[in-house]
């Protein structure tokens, strides 16, 4: 079934050229796949075969901005995610709504190849209880973080579409409360889309009229970001600690698409506190300090950021020496961004970063 989906998704655009035209959608996609256990000690929980829906709204942008055009139309859209993941006994029922986009990476006549990016919440209706339930070690709180990332292939004729995508669907609090190995489902999917509003033929957008754009593409942008969180650390039942941390970054785009951030981390993660207890710390003691780059993938104002890092400073060393973040950050006009990223160490996350920042030369003229 995999090998079949993979050869669908990447032959299909040889046998068509142009653009489809769909304005607004409605699809549902059932989704086959398996529980990864990423943990020796989630080897119990695999049993049968994940299977789940999704009801989508879809939207396709009108290229009234100038980054619609250089994703060449990319969609919009939220999903109601709802469904097993191969251990109804530990796990049960779970659900989610996310928001997503899809960008396209080819498309001709009847056809496209998106890759989606999601974030929103999920719902696990049979979380960890050490009485009831102490078999689930991997989601620890009923409410969770849900990541979507796939890709999806579409065929589309008059008002119909189907397609076939794979993807992984991540949920997981981010540590907020222990257990949380977190639940990671690879996917197969099919599709059926119905176009409920068309869209105007897009050679009327496709002339020489500037189009609006936020992105500053002729200098470096300058911001800083105050983050604040909570992590919880094993045994379960333990103590949640406060994460502070400040952000200072500079950042430039190259074009509509593709922007990189450099930027230094200073962390103040009270949790260390607990790493080698019997050793009396300060507060400067538990100063962490890291180097960091990101790829961005700007949306006008919102923009997706995927990034690596390393410790400069780290005293007691408790976690990896190198680590990553996913997530999203909105721009508004002012200069003032909202940032909700996942920090990790390779699979594992650390904590979510709530923050709040200024990009001091944002308003430049």
């Amino acid at each position: 079934m995999i090998r079949w989906t993979v050869t669908f998704l990447f032959l299909v655009p040889c046998f068509f050229w142009g653009q489809t035209r769909f304005g607004e959608a409605i699809e549902f996609r059932q989704k086959v796949g398996f529980l990864a256990a990423h943990r020796g000690v989630m080897a119990h929980m695999p049993r049968d075969l994940a299977i789940a829906g999704e009801l989508s709204w879809v939207r396709r942008s009108a290229g009234s901005k100038a980054y619609h055009k250089a994703y060449r139309y990319p969609t919009f859209g939220a999903t109601v995610f709802l469904g097993t993941v191969g251990n109804n006994a530990l796990l049960g029922t779970l659900g989610g709504a996310y928001g997503f986009t899809e960008l396209p990476m080819a498309v001709a006549s009847r056809y496209r190849l998106d890759f989606k990016l999601g974030l929103g919440l999920g719902y696990c209706a049979k979380p960890y209880d050490p009485i009831q339930n102490p078999g689930n070690v991997a989601l620890g709180s009923s409410i969770n973080g849900l990541i979507c990332l796939g890709v999806k292939s579409t065929y589309a004729w008059k008002k119909n579409a189907v397609n076939l995508g794979l993807d992984i669907t991540h949920f997981s609090n981010a540590a907020w409360k222990v257990p949380n190995f977190g639940i990671n489902m690879p996917y197969v999917s099919i599709g059926y889309a119905r176009t409920l509003v068309s869209t105007p033929i897009l050679s009327s957008f496709e002339g020489d009229v500037p189009l609006p754009s936020t992105l500053p593409q002729d200098r470096w942008l300058y911001s800083a970001t105050a983050i604040a969180s909570g992590k919880q650390l094993m045994p379960i039942g333990g103590k949640r600690y406060p994460v502070y941390a400040l952000n200072v970054s500079a950042r430039r785009f190259f074009n509509l698409k593709t922007g990189l951030e450099l930027s230094l981390d200073v962390i103040s993660k009270q949790a260390i506190k607990a790493y080698l207890p019997y050793i009396e710390k300060r507060q400067i003691d538990l100063l962490q300090v890291g180097a960091y780059a990101a790829y961005l993938v700007p949306l006008d104002r919102f923009h997706f950021v995927f990034g690596m890092g390393a410790y400069l400073r780290d005293k007691y060393s408790p976690e990896d020496p190198l680590y990553h973040r996913i997530g999203a950050r909105y721009y508004f006009k002012s200069g003032i961004n909202l940032n909700f990223t996942l920090k990790t160490h390779w699979a594992r996350a650390d904590y979510l970063e709530y923050g709040v920042g200024y990009t001091f030369n944002y308003r430049k003229k």
